[in-house]
């Protein structure tokens, strides 16, 4: 793209897995982007905005755009990048949001197409020279945001001492005040983990939550096979920097060291590690 013809402002928690997929994803495209940290608690930053979730990307293409969701703004601009006759608003317009009521009675937004880039039939072939490799990259996308996701609060807070670690971690790297910042580390991890108890029951998950997490990113990497470097092939595709964004935020906590020992993870995480970093 030329210089500043596209800017871009990511609201998010640095330790929010939604927010590390886009930053993975902005990252490795080598895309500029503005942070704006944002209170978990107050969260003023984002009062302009009715939809009160992070990430929210802000994005001037020649006019300025709000998106939502991680998984819209991802196949947005990635849509945005390759078709150089739609403009970022024709495409954004393709993710209609729709009102849907959860299990508990609470109202929220879902996005039609979110795994869909939105290509003519040649922009298509040259992205996915197979419909096979759509297919493949689409349903680990998705696998992504409804399992992979979920299992991450209850391996961080599995125990008191894991979840005091965690928000330590949390407290750190947010935006928080001294004084928030203390009651929100000591009453936070308690909270977090009796939540994540909640979490493990609600996902049928096991006893041992670790065990979980073995099996989906052993699942994974026996679906990037032994002779891809990614299951995108030589580069990442969109599956792969959404799998690296989420267990990306577990770093430096005991369920990420836990994990790189007892699974055949790491040899594909060190390859993103090298891709992103070097993009």
């Amino acid at each position: 793209l030329p210089e500043g013809s596209l800017q871009l402002t990511l609201y998010q928690y640095k330790t929010c897995p939604f927010c590390s997929k886009v930053r993975a994803f902005l990252d490795y495209h080598g895309l500029p982007y503005e942070i704006v940290e944002v209170n978990p608690i107050m969260r003023k930053e984002i009062k302009f905005s009715s939809y009160r979730k992070v990430p929210i990307l802000l994005a001037n293409a020649g006019s300025p755009l709000q998106l939502n969701d991680s998984s819209v703004i991802i196949s947005a601009i990635k849509t945005y990048l390759i078709s150089k006759r739609k403009s970022l608003e024709e495409i954004v317009s393709f993710y209609p949001p729709m009102k849907t009521v959860t299990e508990q009675g609470k109202e929220t937004f879902e996005y039609g197409n979110k795994y869909w880039l939105m290509l003519d039939e040649t922009e298509t072939k040259q992205v996915y020279p197979m419909k096979e490799v759509r297919v493949e990259e689409m349903k680990w996308r998705k696998w992504a945001d409804d399992w992979l996701v979920h299992l991450i609060s209850p391996n961080v807070y599995r125990t008191p001492r894991e979840a005091l670690a965690s928000f330590d971690y949390i407290v750190r790297e947010g935006k928080f005040g001294t004084v928030e910042g203390f009651f929100a580390k000591y009453l936070g991890a308690i909270a977090m983990f009796f939540i994540s108890k909640r979490l493990k029951k609600r996902h049928h998950l096991q006893d041992n939550v670790r065990e979980d997490l073995y099996e989906a990113v052993n699942e994974w990497v026996k679906a990037v096979g032994k002779h891809r470097l990614f299951m995108g092939g030589s580069q990442p595709n969109l599956a792969d920097l959404a799998v690296y964004g989420v267990l990306r935020v577990m770093e430096g906590l005991e369920a990420f060291d836990d994990m790189m020992v007892n699974t055949k993870i790491q040899p594909w995480y060190q390859r993103m590690e090298e891709v992103v970093q070097k993009a």
